[in-house]
C-alpha cells in the first residue's frame, strides 16, 4: 500500500442502461479509509487519470460536500429564506455562504498555528530551507564557538572535544559535512 491510503485499482466494464450492449469503462479505485480499516472505493469514467489524481480530485469534492452540508444543517441554506424571487434567493443564499467564510477564518485564526497574526508570514518569508549538510555544518560551527569562548577550556581541549564529536557521528553525515565544506 502507498502513502496515500491507495490499496490498488482494477479497470472494469459496467452498463449505462439496462440495454446490454451500453458498456462504459470505468476504473475503480480502492483507499484505506483513514478514520477506520474500512475501505472506500473511487469510481472515475476517465481512464487516464492516475490512482493518486482520482483519490486527490475525490478529495477535494468531498470538501464541498462538506461546505454545503454544514451550509444546510447548521447555517440555515434553504430553510432560512422560501422566496421565489431570484435575486432575492441569490442574496439569501450569498449571506448564508459569507456567514460559512466568517465561520471557517475565525476557525482557522483560532486553530491553525500558521495564522498566529503576521507572525508565520514573517518567519517563512525571512527563513530559507536549509540543506542537511548546511545545517549540520552551522551546528558544528555553533559548537566550536561555544567551546573556543569557555574560559575553563583550552583550545587543544576544544580541538579535542571537536576531534571526538566528528568521530562519532555517522559516517553519513560525515559525508554530507565533506561536502559541504
Amino acid at each position: 500500500m502507498l502513502k496515500t491510503g491507495i490499496i490498488g485499482s482494477i479497470t472494469v466494464q459496467i452498463r449505462e442502461t439496462k440495454n446490454i450492449q451500453d458498456l462504459t469503462d470505468v476504473k475503480i479505485v480502492f483507499v484505506q479509509d483513514r478514520r477506520s480499516k474500512n475501505w472506500l472505493a473511487l469510481l472515475s469514467t476517465d481512464l487516464e487519470l492516475s490512482e493518486e489524481e482520482i483519490v486527490r480530485i475525490y478529495g477535494k469534492r468531498w470538501d464541498i460536500e462538506v461546505f454545503f452540508k454544514v451550509c444546510k444543517s447548521y447555517l440555515a441554506l434553504a430553510k432560512e429564506y422560501q422566496g421565489r424571487n431570484y435575486d432575492a434567493q441569490v442574496a439569501a443564499t450569498s449571506i448564508v455562504f459569507l456567514r460559512y467564510i466568517m465561520l471557517a477564518v475565525e476557525s482557522r485564526n483560532t486553530q491553525d498555528d500558521r495564522t498566529i497574526g503576521e507572525l508565520f508570514y514573517y518567519y517563512s518569508d525571512e527563513m530559507e530551507d536549509l540543506k542537511l549538510s548546511q545545517a549540520l555544518v552551522l551546528l558544528i560551527d555553533t559548537l566550536r564557538r561555544v567551546l573556543s569562548n569557555f574560559p575553563v577550556i583550552s583550545q587543544e581541549l576544544a580541538n579535542m572535544i571537536m576531534d571526538t564529536f566528528l568521530s562519532t557521528i555517522p559516517r553519513s553525515f560525515k559525508e554530507r559535512l565533506l561536502f559541504a565544506t
